[in-house]
């Protein structure tokens, strides 16, 4: 603790009397200033001890000592020594008033205490407490190295929350919490992640203060541009040297993990795309052999393959800015936070997987490959569901962003496998491709291979070459019709509908089979290919298709 007036009044040597303001001895002393100047207020920083013999004060007079006091007090001044035998034989009576009704304490110095005994009494308990703080932090910070380097994380919380005497939290990239100490902690942790979020939209290393139920400071953790994790640290009051000695400490035993962490990654990404090149190379026996205990348990269950690509330059960073701005409107109905992707839509997809399944606790496999990400995940696992749902923010921001130019359509888009296993991981990787063609047509950030599995041939139609295709296959047909010389496109569409029934597609049509026999010789005629040909038949159905679709 750092020296008080009460410490001071109790030093046997010094023989202080108190003369007012006995109840507000408990106060810390900052330092213990002479000063016989009429205004030292220009002078204090606030916290001294102000000592005078009143040289150059009329300290008889009431209004003059009120005034004086009353300035002291209002500048932060936490006592006033007054010595004794020296110009005034006892403390005036004004003075002494005075101090009271402005709550100052006042001491009485004899003539035999200098002033500077007392100077050097607070400097020495000023210099003993600093020495305590010191060998705290010291010590703080050999059982929070200890924690760390037995514990891990956890650990290192826990001992944290314990020097501060209060409660800490470990967030990760995404903002979400990793760890608390207590366990209470935890729900107030989680109240302060949009604070996290807006602390990691700074350059690291950032720091803020957060009011409520407690003070948190809240500090970023990494090195490079883009903070890795957050600390949060809860305490009733704000944090004394020795706290502070503790709290550095911590950040940087997290800052040290942190980056370590981040080597490893970047070894278990070489790993995996390793793993990655055996199982789609049809070797899941020597992938399992280098996965290891690294991914082995990812090789054991059904899992999916993701394949996400994003658009490069300006159109990325006007997406991101564009999920910026919805994510914390969505970020309540979605069960994934967003990052600041900062023009880097597949980090902040990578990020956003990996925080997922980190909390779950389940492997995941994620590669980087170029413009893409390649992500191998445990079916029904966090990752998927985080992948789902980040699906859904990103649908939102595009309709926030209507609009946009032209020519930024392609966004991130992310195509997601049926459930495989290690031996069908090359047709996982195509039926992931697949769904990734499919949802850059379609406009949509996610498309799941089941979905075409399951639903119909036409959506796949809505393509350019397609409708062109269509168009020029069955031109001749519609500029036959357009004289007035007969309905040929209906009638082919009737007759392949009835599977080349004639009676059926006649009455269809309320026709004479006989006409509908004539109207299908003239479609051979105009387009030279025989109907007799099953693939001509599947063509022109499908031309009709696209065309009924599209509206022409």
């Amino acid at each position: 603790m750092p020296p008080t007036l009460a410490s001071l009044v109790h030093h046997s040597a010094l023989k202080l009397t108190v003369r007012a303001g006995e109840d507000r001895l408990d106060v810390p002393v900052r330092w213990a200033h002479v000063s016989e100047l009429a205004d030292p207020v220009p002078y204090m920083e606030g916290g001294e001890l102000l000592l005078i013999t009143a040289l150059k004060l009329d300290a008889d007079d009431p209004d003059v000592m009120q005034r004086y006091v009353k300035r002291l007090a209002g500048a932060g001044v936490v006592g006033l020594g007054f010595a004794v035998g020296v110009n005034y034989e006892e403390i005036p009576k004004a003075l002494v008033e005075a101090a009271e009704k402005e709550g100052l304490p006042l001491l009485e110095v004899p003539r035999r205490t200098p002033f500077l005994a007392i100077s050097k009494a607070v400097s020495a308990a000023i210099a003993a407490d600093q020495y305590r703080a010191v060998t705290a932090g010291f010590a703080a910070q050999r059982e929070l190295t200890k924690q760390a380097l037995t514990d891990g994380p956890e650990g290192l919380l826990s001992a944290l929350a314990g020097q501060v005497d209060g409660w800490a939290a470990l967030y990760d990239a995404s903002g979400a919490v990793v760890a608390t100490a207590p366990e209470w902690a935890g729900r107030r942790a989680a109240r302060l992640t949009p604070d996290v979020e807006r602390l990691r939209e700074r350059p690291a290393p950032a720091s803020s203060v957060v009011g409520g139920e407690d003070r948190v400071e809240l500090h970023s953790l990494g090195t490079g541009r883009r903070p890795r994790a957050a600390l949060a640290v809860g305490t009733a009051a704000a944090l004394g040297t020795a706290e502070r000695y503790a709290l550095h400490s911590a950040i940087a035993l997290l800052t040290l993990t942190t980056e370590r962490s981040r080597s490893l990654h970047a070894a278990e990404q070489r790993i995996g795309a390793a793993v990655l090149r055996m199982l789609l190379a049809g070797e899941p026996d020597h992938a399992r052999a280098v996965a290891g205990d690294l991914y082995g348990r990812l090789l054991d269950a059904p899992f999916r393959l993701i394949i996400a690509e994003a658009a490069s330059g300006s159109a990325a960073r006007a997406h991101a800015d564009g999920h910026a701005r919805v994510g914390a409107a969505t970020r309540s109905k979605t069960a994934v936070a967003v990052p600041d992707v900062n023009g880097d839509p597949l980090g902040g997809l990578a990020e956003v997987l990996e925080s997922a399944a980190a909390r779950s606790g389940e492997s995941v496999l994620v590669v980087p490959e170029g413009e893409r990400l390649v992500v191998l995940a445990v079916d029904g696992g966090a990752a998927v569901t985080a992948c789902g749902d980040y699906a859904v923010v990103l649908e939102a921001a595009r309709a926030a962003q209507r609009e946009q130019p032209a020519g930024d359509e392609d966004e991130l888009v992310v195509g997601l496998s049926a459930p495989s296993g290690p031996i069908a991981a090359r047709a996982a990787y195509k039926q992931a491709e697949q769904a990734l063609s499919v949802a850059r047509r379609r406009g949509r950030f996610l498309v799941e291979h089941e979905e075409l599995a399951a639903g119909s041939v036409l959506p796949l139609l809505a393509d350019d070459a397609v409708r062109a295709f269509a168009d020029g296959l069955l031109r001749a047909l519609h500029e036959h019709d357009a004289t007035g010389r007969g309905d040929l496109v209906a009638s082919l569409r009737a007759w392949l509908s009835r599977h080349g029934q004639w009676d059926a597609a006649a009455a269809d049509l309320g026709v004479h089979r006989h006409t509908l026999r004539y109207r299908m010789r003239r479609v051979e005629e105009i387009l030279g290919r025989s109907l007799d040909d099953p693939d001509v038949r599947m063509e022109l159905w499908l031309a009709l298709k696209t065309t009924a679709a599209t509206g022409e």
